[in-house]
């Protein structure tokens, strides 16, 4: 089940974080109408970690930033994130992965989004990287990478400028 979440659809029920309580309206529904179409942004948790609140307040701020996300939940296979970014039409592919495990997974993901033809679906990542994987996770094709502590007015312009749109600031 993914949870889709947008600026102007209303609140249908509360996600809570087990761990930590953190509580995050979801919003479900069509398309918003702007002039330029919404970026829709799939947040994925590739693998078996299970921590999942960096993965959800960087959702809600890109939902308050004029982007719907699509949520895929925890414990994804690379399989399953790229049917959901195929299936959604995912105009960018965010990952968080604070296990170890981003290199594989990374790579399978990468390769997948070749075999169906979704190279040009910009990959960014989250979570606990070492330095030395940067230089290789980029040359696979990530096109950005966060760490803990990321300035999300950072995040939110990245993607803005990797789907080619408009933030809601700019078109004020």
């Amino acid at each position: 089940m993914f949870f889709r979440l947008s600026q102007n659809h209303r609140p249908l029920g509360i996600i809570t974080d087990r761990i930590d309580n953190l509580q995050i309206p979801l919003y479900l529904g069509a398309e918003t109408l702007m002039e330029k179409p919404t970026p829709r942004i799939l947040i994925a948790k590739p693998g078996l970690d299970g921590h999942d609140r960096g993965a959800k307040v960087v959702a809600r701020a890109l939902r308050d930033a004029g982007m719907e996300v699509i949520y895929t939940g925890l414990r994804q296979t690379p399989e399953m994130v790229v049917e959901a970014a195929l299936h959604e039409d995912a105009d960018a592919i965010g990952l968080s992965i604070l296990s170890g495990a981003h290199m594989p997974l990374v790579k399978r993901i990468v390769e997948l989004l070749h075999e169906q033809e979704m190279q040009d679906v910009p990959l960014f990542l989250g979570g606990i990287i070492p330095n030395e994987d940067v230089p290789v996770l980029k040359e696979l094709g990530v096109a950005g990478i966060f760490g803990p502590g990321a300035n999300m007015d950072d995040i939110i312009a990245f993607i803005w400028d990797a789907v080619g749109g408009t933030s809601l600031e700019d078109a004020a």
